[in-house]
């Protein structure tokens, strides 16, 4: 199994490749698709799926390109809004295998509606890790004021009281020592906290609280 954190410091963005067993994946790709593509060719691995944790505001995804070059679906949580490319809405809790590992969607809606995280469970059927997008980030939570801006009834308050639930009820169960891959780090406009670690684990209450 290898994940890889692609870090793209003028964005301050995080990119995942996850692979394991000759499949690979990716989580919230940018623009430019092609170091994606060659990353895995260089490992002899398929991309199988492009994961979205939600829509972007702050950068342009690279999902529908890299879905049309190697075949691989994109996937979105809930309640995403109808699309005009192809897209799987998977439900919360639904999995997906990726070589001999899984991954499980949680729903984590706040930052918007159909914000999600992914979790990593290992050929064990060990939880190790959460790739968080901008539901949790180190040192902050995401911004719960963006989404209103598009759909109006989603006021700030609403979208401030399902992040809590999704901290509160989906997050902060899970086990201390999973390690948290989040969507952004300092410098992002999309929190005001963001410590300049780009990696931390659950246990890490202190943004949480």
């Amino acid at each position: 199994m290898k994940v890889e954190q692609i870090y793209t410091g003028c964005l301050a963005q995080g990119a995942y490749y996850i692979e394991s067993n000759g499949e690979a994946a990716i989580i919230d790709p940018l623009r430019e698709v092609q170091p994606y593509i060659d990353l895995a060719e260089s490992r002899g691995a398929k991309n199988k799926y492009v994961f979205e944790t939600h829509f972007h505001a702050d950068f342009v995804s690279g999902h529908m390109d890299l879905s049309k070059k190697t075949g691989a679906p994109i996937v979105f949580g809930p309640t995403t809004m109808k699309t005009g490319y192809d897209v799987t809405i998977a439900k919360d809790n639904q999995e997906f295998k990726l070589g001999d590992i899984t991954i499980r969607l949680l729903h984590t809606p706040g930052h918007t509606p159909e914000s999600s995280c992914y979790l990593l469970i290992d050929e064990d059927g060990k939880e190790q890790s959460l790739f968080t997008g901008d539901t949790l980030f180190i040192g902050d939570v995401g911004r719960p004021d963006l989404a209103q801006k598009v759909i109006a009834e989603l006021t700030q308050d609403k979208l401030a009281s399902m992040l809590y639930d999704s901290l509160r009820n989906k997050i902060m169960p899970l086990n201390d020592d999973i390690i948290v891959y989040p969507g952004h780090g300092a410098g992002s406009a999309c929190g005001k906290n963001m410590r300049k670690e780009t990696t931390d684990t659950v246990g890490n209450k202190i943004y949480l609280c």
